[in-house]
């Protein structure tokens, strides 16, 4: 007769069975993800792989689930390596599974979208966070290997372009399992000490494992909280990581980045001297036409002016002047005319010239005019006046003419 053997018994002989058959020890299962459960306790996954015949449980624990890049989801075909043994508490088979990767997709092409995709959901790529770059920043901070052509290439571009910026140089990994964790800590460093204007991270280029460090999430979060704005400048024009979405500015190359980053002098001397010059022109046109409104409102003031006023009465009074002058001119022309017309006359009929022909003038004695010899008595005193001097004399006879 058969022993009676217990349901644990059972399982645990069954369980030592499949794990001494090694053709089911580190073996390859494709199959498509259902029922996927990330573990938010213990970071084991549980899901179920099947195709369109059959289906199994599996497992994936913490410590092979945290290798992964990518996140499994529901309706992903994958190729898992794993072991098949008994989950003895339920008398099932399962899969232990140690690694995975996506069918017919690369594994860093998954992780790389999924990452997109969440961040984007989150809001660290929209515009509206995106800070301006400084004009004309005095520190530009640069993150990148210490050793590598990419610095090399920003410090030749800024001593060409914008020689008056100071350099500030983060040295990190940039690629390899530390590398995520130095650049997140020089981001998060940078804006602790506010060491610089502006800030870019970056690389020259690589091979999608070589840039991996940028697309990682917690670079992408440092960037996203940087208060200092962030170019990102990893690889060549046609790579694209995380970190271009989230910063600032993405520049394609090292070197573009450093001319996103400061101005070249020489155009913005060009330009400050051309805002001068039409700086000067319209200050020079201001002052020429604030001249000519000078100049109106001096005239008007002049013309209402008391002393536009007092030169206008002036002139008239000047005016009259010359025309009284003009007349007193005439009037003593005139008078001196007749005085000579009358001179003449006078002297045609002075006394003076008939005395002056030997005839004598007789005053009596009060010096009235004789013109009679009768009005002379005699023994009278009598004046008589000729031309060169006067007589005085006493009528002794007066004979007067018989016709008299």
């Amino acid at each position: 007769m058969s022993s009676v053997l217990s349901v644990s018994q059972i399982n645990t002989y069954l369980k030592s069975l499949i794990d001494q058959d090694y053709n089911l020890k580190n073996i390859y299962v494709c199959g498509e993800v259902s029922n996927f459960t990330n573990h938010y306790r213990t970071g084991h996954f549980y899901f179920t792989l099947k195709d369109e015949k059959a289906s199994v449980k599996a497992v994936m624990f913490r410590s092979s689930a945290e290798r992964l890049r990518f996140m499994p989801e529901n309706g992903m075909k994958v190729l898992v390596r794993c072991s098949a043994s008994l989950y003895e508490r339920d008398g099932v088979y399962q899969l232990y599974c140690e690694d995975m990767q996506p069918d017919g997709v690369g594994e860093l092409t998954i992780a790389f979208e999924q990452l997109k995709e969440k961040l984007s959901e989150e809001g660290l790529f929209d515009a509206e966070h995106k800070k301006p770059l400084p004009a004309f920043p005095e520190r530009i901070g640069v993150i990148t290997s210490p050793t590598g052509a990419a610095i090399e290439d920003i410090k030749n571009v800024l001593s060409r372009r914008y020689p008056y910026a100071e350099i500030v140089l983060e040295g990190v990994l940039v690629q390899g399992e530390g590398a995520p964790a130095q650049i997140e800590k020089a981001i998060r460093r940078f804006n602790r000490l506010k060491c610089c204007d502006v800030l870019i991270v970056g690389r020259g280029g690589g091979s999608v494992e070589d840039l991996w460090a940028f697309n990682d999430e917690g670079v992408a979060r440092a960037i996203y909280e940087s208060e200092i704005p962030v170019i990102s400048a990893v690889g060549h024009e046609v790579d694209f990581t995380i970190s271009d979405f989230v910063a600032d500015m993405r520049a394609p190359t090292p070197s573009a980045a450093a001319e996103l980053a400061a101005p070249d002098y020489k155009e913005v001397l060009y330009a400050a001297d051309k805002v001068l010059d039409g700086m000067t022109d319209k200050v020079l046109s201001t002052v020429d036409k604030y001249l000519l409104c000078i100049s109106a409102c001096e005239k008007v003031i002049y013309e209402k002016s008391p002393v536009r006023t007092l030169e206008l009465y002036t002139q008239c009074v000047d005016a009259l002047s010359e025309k009284v002058d003009t007349l007193i001119k005439r009037r003593i022309e005139f008078y001196e005319n007749a005085l000579s017309h009358y001179a003449l006359q006078l002297e045609a009929t002075s006394p003076l010239k008939v005395l002056g022909r030997g005839y004598a003038m007789v005053k009596n004695e009060v010096l009235e005019p004789v013109k009679s010899a009768a009005k002379i008595k005699e023994g009278e005193s009598i004046s008589v006046i000729m031309r060169d001097g006067t007589l005085s004399c006493k009528c002794e006879k007066v004979a007067l003419n018989p016709e008299n």
